[in-house]
């Protein structure tokens, strides 16, 4: 739990990872282009002091995550988004193996989502059927950019994504996270799109959507989305390192989101290890719109609590204790 100025934040970083990109497990080219892709995102938009040798970024395992995020980072519980990218990846990028033993072994600090590819049709049901019992899912995570054999991507309201989404319904795997923001070389940007996000949660209103990255470039396409569709929320990743790199563009993306959607519909997420996540909990606990943005009102801390972690929380039922929760309301 991160303490400033009297106050408690319990911290719940909703995207993280636990990859595998070294040259032996790289399929092809497009495994190296995209780590190293990822690799520019962090090192361009990271203060100097949290850059990360490129080897030790290929690689660097459980352990390391624990220190990094519970013992280092202020985080209270984190959970895991893979992916999967097996066409250039022997192993995958995302390491379900180790994800999974690593939460099992601190079943509450983890937990642990997976994810699916509707375009493995009925082997793929039946995959996610086992996967569902065996992990316990609570979420999955969805890359529509990712490859398999010629298709570079899938939409979300495609009949054979509609026929998993109804067996989530089914399996009470309520949380459906959606990669819909920056491409990653190699990957096309148009897979990314976020328009696909509102027909599906017209038509699955019981399930939630969250979209990470928030849409970004597209940020005004998701705002008009989630606005009208109230089971879409937001997730930080990516956006939340602008506040060091470009913090005017930062002051924009949360007072957007909180013009748009308010602040119950928002969620820290380090998306470690692109990112760290004890600078990024210190600078939005401090962060301040600049003065000439008044357009935008300044976030309260009951608002910087709900986004860091009790959204989150929430959505994914993690026991907060009363020193992190927010007052009761007054009755009247």
């Amino acid at each position: 739990m991160y303490r400033k100025d009297g106050e408690n934040y319990f911290i719940v970083d909703a995207h993280v990872a636990l990859w595998d990109a070294r040259p032996d497990n790289q399929r092809n080219i497009h495994g190296k282009q995209f780590i190293d892709c990822f690799y520019d995102y962090h090192r361009n938009l990271s203060p100097e002091s949290e850059v990360w040798p490129y080897e030790e970024f290929l690689y660097y395992g459980g352990e390391r995550l624990m220190k990094d995020l519970f013992v280092d980072g202020y985080v209270d519980h984190a959970i895991f988004q893979p992916a999967r990218l097996g066409a250039f990846y022997g192993t995958g990028f995302g390491q379900t193996e180790e994800a999974f033993a690593l939460t099992r072994k601190h079943p509450g600090k983890l937990t642990y989502n997976h994810c699916f590819d509707p375009r493995f049709e009925e082997a793929g049901l039946k995959q996610l059927r086992e996967d569902a019992a065996r992990f316990g899912l609570k979420g999955v995570k969805l890359y529509t950019a990712e490859w398999q054999g010629d298709s570079r991507g899938y939409k979300l309201d495609d009949p054979w994504t509609y026929r998993y989404l109804e067996a989530c319904r089914e399996l009470g795997i309520r949380n459906i996270h959606i990669h819909k923001g920056p491409t990653i070389r190699p990957l096309d940007r148009d897979a990314f799109d976020v328009a696909d996000v509102d027909k599906a949660a017209t038509d699955f209103t019981d399930l939630n959507f969250v979209v990470e990255h928030c849409g970004l470039p597209r940020l005004e396409d998701f705002c008009w989305i989630a606005t009208q569709e109230p089971n879409v929320h937001a997730g930080l990743a990516v956006a939340i390192p602008f506040i060091h790199s470009r913090p005017r563009y930062f002051a924009q993306i949360i007072g957007e989101l909180i013009y748009w959607l308010g602040e119950d519909r928002i969620q820290f997420s380090s998306d470690y290890a692109l990112w760290t996540p004890k600078w990024l909990v210190e600078r939005f606990v401090d962060f301040r719109m600049p003065a000439d943005m008044d357009e935008y009102p300044q976030l309260t801390v009951a608002q910087k609590k709900k986004i860091l972690g009790l959204n989150a929380a929430a959505m994914y039922g993690i026991d907060v204790p009363a020193e992190g929760r927010l007052p009761a309301p007054a009755v009247v």
